[in-house]
């Protein structure tokens, strides 16, 4: 009586053919290395892909930024309110890209824990006290997968390193607008009464000048407040 052919084999106790039973894990330290490599290229790219993510909204925001102003200041036909949308718009883009700076985190944490435990100590060892079970919090992570930082602080780390500059550009330039009366029509400039007249060009329909100051100086100061709060800390660690 012939044997029975290698692929006709009965499954394994584990339910699986042996082919698929043997190429579930690795079975040496080759194959283990060997899946480590193409694993830490695969969360690079998709670290890559957010990262990528992150530009192109910041992009966005350059973009309205640029497009608003140059219609805002060119003539003085157009409304002052202008920069005031192109806030919103920015502050939009800012929620957005905050949301993808998240997801961008947890896969830029899983490539340095590579760098840092696996690929560090293969170019420079360090002899420690104790050994970090570094693989076994990035198993627990891929199991489990979590956020690492809170929307909040994702939000100030984003506008602290960019696009604070965006909001501080816009209220210079809506400042000027409403200070300036070569900047809109029919504006007058009193020169005994420079702010209270500027304040009263910073009226929109039936809003008074003096509430949307109001407005955007309690708007701004709450972006002075999330900038500076909870600013991190230098260390080793290298943020975007």
């Amino acid at each position: 009586m012939t044997s029975e052919p290698a692929s006709m084999s009965k499954p394994e106790a584990g339910g699986l053919p042996p082919t698929v039973a043997q190429a579930a894990l690795p079975a040496n330290s080759a194959e283990a290395t060997n899946a480590m490599i193409h694993y830490y290229r695969a969360e690079m790219g998709r670290m890559n892909a957010w990262r990528s993510r992150l530009d192109m909204t910041s992009n966005w925001a350059i973009t309205v930024v640029a497009a608003l102003l140059s219609v805002s200041l060119s003539t003085p036909a157009a409304h002052h309110g202008l920069p005031l949308f192109a806030m919103l718009i920015v502050l939009l883009l800012l929620c957005v890209e905050a949301r993808r700076y998240r997801f961008y985190d947890v896969y830029r944490l899983r490539i340095r824990q590579f760098e840092r435990h696996y690929f560090g100590q293969l170019f420079g060892p360090e002899t420690k006290g104790g050994v970090e079970p570094w693989l076994l919090m990035l198993a627990q992570d891929l199991r489990h997968p979590t956020f690492r930082i809170t929307f909040e602080r994702a939000l100030r780390r984003r506008l602290r390193r960019n696009y604070i500059w965006m909001f501080l550009i816009l209220l210079l330039a809506w400042v000027l607008k409403i200070a300036s009366p070569d900047l809109q029509d029919g504006a007058a400039l009193d020169p005994g009464r420079p702010l209270e007249m500027a304040i009263s060009h910073a009226a929109i329909g039936p809003m008074p000048g003096w509430l949307v100051v109001t407005l955007v100086m309690a708007f701004y100061l709450g972006l002075a407040v999330a900038s500076l709060k909870g600013k991190d800390r230098g260390g080793d660690e290298v943020h975007v």
